[in-house]
């Protein structure tokens, strides 16, 4: 904005429009801004004729008034992103390897098993103890503050006792291996070339065939050598499976270390149709046998009621 300045007369200068008075160009000036007249009073002083309205304008909150709000509103959104959306896990041991490093950090999906979803065969998802799993083992103990951004979600779970392993079969998979062959899965035998360790055998024990319950998973470390999956706790209640309720979600994204940054995909093994062919020809067999039910019924009927005839 600017202020017209004063001509050389002593008196008001008359303007074209026959007013007298400085000219302003502009819109509302702040009293900062405009220059005062020598000898006369501020514009917007007085009774606010035409000088303004002569109110003092606000002044910002200071930064330090504002910064708990900011630290409040963070910490509530870093809780809510943490119980809905995504949470950061710490590799605790070497089962994974090589996909996971122990000490690497991943983040967990835990928005989609609200809408529905379900481990599905070759993810890698975190899942609570089901329950004698982790017993005699000891959780590290955090200290508060540890404990407080646990909480929140801006640390890893400091005391947690969940798990970290790779699906493999689900609800209605049958599954089996043999002594140092591969996993064969409804009758497939699975090429885990793409993410099992260096040097690791598919099963160094042969166990099942076992068929999975529906609702729960089947889980196996990609390290196979150094992982209590799901192949040493089948005498436990579940056979060694995990139910879908007991999973926090699925690991997607490796977050640290930047060197180690990497997502998390299902392998291309689990995408064979093959595999889903096991599990529907036992619906359509069942299906086959209660058509079949009812005419042997009629068809004895009716051979019987020949004899009586004759």
């Amino acid at each position: 904005m600017a202020v017209g300045a004063r001509s050389g007369h002593d008196g008001p200068e008359k303007r074209a429009d026959g007013a007298f008075g400085d000219d302003t160009t502009g819109g509302d000036v702040t009293d900062d801004q405009q220059p005062h007249p020598p000898g006369g009073d501020a514009p917007g002083d007085g009774d606010g004729a035409a000088g303004g309205s002569g109110e003092e304008p606000k002044k910002p909150r200071s930064f330090w008034k504002e910064l708990p709000l900011l630290i409040g509103i963070a910490l509530v959104l870093a809780l809510l992103i943490k119980t809905f959306l995504v949470q950061a896990f710490s590799i605790p041991s070497e089962s994974m390897m090589n996909t996971l490093q122990k000490g690497d950090r991943v983040l967990v999906d835990k928005l989609t098993p609200w809408f529905g979803s379900e481990p599905e065969r070759g993810e890698v998802v975190v899942f609570h103890d089901p329950g004698g799993w982790l017993e005699g083992q000891q959780t590290p103990k955090p200290n508060i503050a540890q404990k407080f951004l646990s909480f929140i979600g801006l640390m890893p779970s400091a005391e947690e006792k969940d798990l970290i392993k790779r699906v493999i079969a689900v609800g209605g998979d049958t599954i089996s291996c043999k002594e140092g062959g591969k996993v064969i899965l409804n009758g497939v035998a699975l090429d885990e070339s793409e993410y099992l360790a260096p040097g690791a055998v598919p099963c160094q024990d042969s166990f099942g065939p076992i068929k999975v319950p529906q609702d729960r998973i089947w889980v196996m470390g990609d390290n196979r050598q150094n992982s209590l999956d799901s192949r040493f706790h089948q005498q436990l209640p579940g056979g060694g499976t995990v139910s879908n309720d007991e999973v926090v979600g699925r690991a997607v994204v490796i977050a640290w270390p930047v060197t180690r940054w990497a997502t998390l995909p299902v392998p291309d093994v689990f995408d064979q149709p093959a595999l889903n062919k096991a599990m529907a020809a036992a619906p359509v067999g069942t299906v086959a046998l209660a058509g079949a039910v009812p005419l042997v019924l009629w068809r004895r009927k009716k051979q019987a009621a020949r004899h009586t005839a004759e």
